[in-house]
């Protein structure tokens, strides 16, 4: 039943830990069906109650699942095997168009803020038991939702879009609880999620967002949560659309206890409006990171949600690190005071290139999406052959399995890095050159003839 990799240990954590070590290493594999508890007991010589409490552990720690009488098994994407493994390296003379990262040139410069904000430090330190949010960045921020429609609620800081994410789950829901994720949807919180202990169930995504009906099906069948990207979404570039929020608010106003958590990391570098889907739930969240307009390594997003979430996020966070520094917060809030980001500017700029690289693959016949952000999706029908081809013509894209559960191939396809020339248009034939290699790339393999 497990080939050649023995599990061993005598005590439960030793037994957990043996499956873990064989997930990790890829001897057990996702899917692969654990032996039932009293075999493996018999097997190790232990009580049938040691073995059910490693298996207990194991489900705690999202590495296995239980079914019933069909027994444990190793999920089909464990927290031990991260989609980040599923990479392609970028050879030396090969462009680099997977890597999702902003345009280094429309980020600003940090100099100045960081300065200022270090000076008002040395005037005025921060210290152990002050409030862990700065108040002018509260002000701005709360104007700033507030126009967008957000629904009232305390504002917390924490370390970017997936750490807010990871501590309102956490304060919420307990292992074997589900989540409702988009998919394709961001291969992080597709790997945080079983990482937690919490099961994932895909919804289906287009380009004004989840379906609806999809996303009724999951919550009618118990999910807990669902997470939403409202704008720029990764990898498929959707964005919430106010028919699609409406039709689903209308789904969540039908399930009041779902935890809502909505993701709006593409806030600075997008034009559409926000259409927010929070206020028909008893709790939510909403999570805004500063991260694709001002810098990733600035790691800070802001967070608000009803009274008891953020309270409890909070919490965890005094506990932990307590909060997220000040100085970089003053930091921000110098760069809005200073308007260092023209967010129409940005989003232009990712639009040309996003809209130029559509437009070119349709001319060639293939079919793409991108309706916000700085990410193309292209479906594919051979998603590793289509890797391959391209690496070999000089581009190196993402694979979809890096983002996908149950939807169809596709290869994700980052517009940042693309070129444009000096009248700030999208350099045409960089894009050209790029939508023949995709078209071809996804044509048929040449045949061959064996004599």
């Amino acid at each position: 039943m497990l080939g050649e990799y023995p599990i061993s240990g005598r005590r439960a954590a030793d037994i957990s830990a043996s499956v873990e070590r064989a997930v990790g290493a890829g001897e057990l594999r996702p899917g692969q069906l654990l032996p039932p508890m009293r075999e493996l007991a018999d097997r190790l010589g232990v009580n049938p109650n040691t073995v059910a409490a490693a298996y207990r552990t194991l489900r705690e720690r999202g590495v296995i699942e239980t079914a019933g009488r069909r027994g444990s098994r190793v999920r089909p994407a464990p927290a031990t095997t991260g989609r980040d493994q599923i990479r392609v390296d970028v050879p030396e003379g090969v462009r680099d168009v997977a890597a999702g990262n902003p345009d280094p040139a429309l980020l600003p410069p940090l100099a100045t803020a960081f300065a200022a904000a270090a000076a008002e430090a040395d005037r005025v330190p921060v210290l152990y038991g002050e409030i862990p949010v700065e108040p002018e960045l509260a002000r701005i921020a709360r104007a700033g939702l507030d126009a967008d429609g957000v629904p009232d609620g305390p504002l917390a800081v924490v370390s970017g879009a997936l750490d807010g994410v990871e501590r309102v789950l956490a304060a919420h829901l307990k292992p074997g609880d589900t989540v409702a994720v988009e998919d394709p949807g961001w291969g992080r919180t597709l790997d945080l999620v079983p990482a937690l202990g919490l099961r994932t169930v895909p919804v289906g995504v287009d380009d004004d967002g989840p379906y609806a009906e999809d996303v009724r099906r999951v919550l009618e069948a118990g999910a807990r949560a669902l997470i939403v990207t409202d704008r720029a979404q990764n990898p498929t570039g959707a964005a919430v659309s106010a028919t699609r929020a409406r039709a689903l608010r209308s789904v969540l106003r039908e399930h009041p206890e779902t935890l809502l958590i909505e993701d709006d990391h593409g806030h600075g570098i997008v034009d559409l409006p926000l259409h927010p889907l929070a206020g028909g739930t008893r709790h939510w969240a909403f999570v805004r990171s500063a991260a694709k307009a001002y810098g990733p390594d600035l790691r800070l997003a802001l967070l608000t949600g009803d009274a008891v979430t953020v309270d409890r996020v909070r919490g965890r966070q005094r506990l932990g690190p307590g909060w997220v520094s000040r100085l970089t917060q003053r930091a921000l809030v110098r760069l809005w005071a200073d308007g260092a980001v023209d967010p129409r500017t940005v989003a232009a700029s990712y639009g040309r290139r996003r809209e130029a690289l559509i437009e070119a693959l349709g001319r060639r016949g293939v079919p793409a999406h991108g309706r916000s952000g700085m990410n193309v999706w292209v479906p594919v029908p051979d998603e590793t052959g289509a890797v391959a081809r391209l690496q070999h013509a000089g581009w190196a894209v993402a694979p979809g399995a890096r983002f996908r559960m149950s939807a169809p191939p596709g290869i994700r396809v980052t517009v940042s890095t693309l070129a444009e020339d000096e009248n700030g248009r999208a350099g045409e034939s960089e894009i050209e050159m790029l939508a023949d290699a995709i078209a071809s790339a996804l044509g048929p393999a040449p045949a061959r003839s064996y004599v």
